[in-house]
C-alpha cells in the first residue's frame, strides 16, 4: 500500500499506520481507498484481535481531510467526499475487535473524528486536538457532533466546536478525551503493551463487551442490562469459557482460540 502501512505484530494485533507525513497524514481520497480495503481484510482476519492506528512521523496523526485535494471539487463532490470519510471512520467504530488510536501528533478536524471513532485513545505528550471546522466555515461532518459530546459531554463539545480552538493533551486528558498521555517515545510501547493484554483475554468475550458497551449506551439502561445479559449467554457454551476455568484450576495462562 502507498498511503498506508500496515503490519501484524505480537500475532494477535495489527498496526495501522497512515503514510502521508509531508501531508500531515491528511485523508485523500486514495488513502481512504487503501483504508476501506484494508478494513476488508481486517474484517475477514479471525486472527487478528486488537488494532492500533497511529500517524507517520511525530508531527500529526491526523490533520484530516486533504484540503489541497478539495479545492478543485465541485459541491457535490464535496459532500461525496466527506461522506466517505464518515463512512470510513463508522467502519472503524462497528470493527467487533478494540481498536486503540496512538495518536503521536496533532489530531485536527476528521483525525480527532478518527480518533473518536476507536475504542481507547493513547496520546503522546504536547500534542493539540481540536475540531476546528468552524474556522473554516464548515462542521464536523464525520462524526464529530455526536460522538464528542458523548465523549465529553455536550458543554465542553460545544465549547471546542463552536471556537474551533484545539486543546492539549494535558486538558484532553482532564475532559476525558483521551485515556492515557504518554511520552512521544513511548506511544507505540504504550499501545502495544494494551493490545497485548487485551489479546490474551477471551477475544468472544472482549467482542460481545464491546457490542453490548457501544449499543447499550444508545438504549434505556434497562434495555442495555437486557443486552448484557444476551450477550453473557453467548459466552457460556463456548470453548474458551471452559478454557478458562481450566487455566485457573491449573494456575497457567489460558490459550484462547476464540471458539
Amino acid at each position: 500500500m502507498e498511503y498506508l502501512n500496515y503490519e501484524i505484530v505480537e500475532k494477535y494485533t495489527g498496526i495501522i499506520t497512515l503514510q502521508r507525513p509531508s501531508a500531515a497524514n491528511a485523508l485523500s481520497q486514495n488513502l481512504l481507498n487503501e483504508f476501506n480495503q484494508l478494513l476488508d481484510d481486517i474484517e475477514q482476519n479471525k486472527m487478528i484481535r486488537c488494532v492500533i492506528v497511529t500517524g507517520a512521523g511525530t508531527k500529526a496523526f491526523c490533520a484530516g481531510a486533504d484540503l489541497k485535494e478539495r479545492k478543485g471539487m465541485s459541491d457535490d463532490q464535496v459532500i461525496q467526499a466527506v461522506k466517505r470519510i464518515g463512512e470510513t471512520i463508522n467502519r472503524i467504530e462497528k470493527l467487533q475487535i478494540p481498536v486503540i488510536a496512538a495518536i503521536n501528533g496533532v489530531a485536527l478536524g476528521g483525525g480527532l473524528e478518527l480518533a473518536l471513532a476507536c475504542d481507547i485513545r493513547i496520546a503522546a505528550e504536547n500534542t493539540k486536538l481540536g475540531l476546528t471546522e468552524t474556522s473554516l466555515a464548515i462542521i464536523p461532518g464525520a462524526g464529530g457532533t455526536q460522538r464528542l459530546p458523548r465523549t465529553i459531554g455536550v458543554g465542553h463539545a460545544k465549547r471546542l466546536i463552536y471556537s474551533a480552538v484545539p486543546i492539549t493533551t494535558e486538558e484532553a486528558l482532564r475532559l476525558h478525551l483521551i485515556e492515557r498521555s504518554v511520552n512521544e517515545d513511548k506511544l507505540i510501547d504504550e499501545a502495544l503493551q494494551l493490545a497485548k493484554r487485551i489479546s490474551s483475554n477471551g477475544p468472544l468475550a472482549v467482542q460481545l463487551a464491546k457490542n453490548a458497551i457501544n449499543n447499550g449506551l444508545d438504549t434505556t439502561l434497562e434495555k442495555g442490562l437486557e443486552m448484557e445479559h444476551l450477550s453473557y449467554q453467548k459466552v457460556i457454551p463456548t470453548q474458551d469459557r471452559l478454557e478458562g476455568l481450566q487455566a485457573f484450576a491449573e494456575k497457567r495462562k489460558p490459550d484462547y482460540q476464540g471458539r
